[in-house]
């Protein structure tokens, strides 16, 4: 009987852990482009298809619903990734 109490405890704790993951993740990640960076709030901000990167502090902000495909070209089309 401990051992069936042991699974569902520790099976639990992965069910807490994964909707703890999820709300972090809704946190981190932007809605849409902004003008600002939500770290440092610096307009030296550059506009990716799939992130807003900050020149001031480095932060880089992803954005929710972008294409990360968008962003591979993007990356290969200014130099920053070799193509493969």
């Amino acid at each position: 009987m401990r051992q069936s109490r042991a699974a569902t405890t520790g099976s639990r704790v992965v069910e807490l852990m994964a909707r703890r993951a999820l709300v972090v993740a809704a946190r981190q990640l932007l809605r849409q482009h902004t003008d600002r960076c939500t770290k440092c709030g610096s307009t030296f901000v550059t506009h990716e298809p799939a992130f807003v990167h900050c020149h001031y502090c480095g932060r880089m902000h992803r954005v929710a619903n972008a294409s990360l495909l968008e962003q591979e070209l993007f990356e290969i089309r200014m130099g920053l990734r070799l193509a493969s």
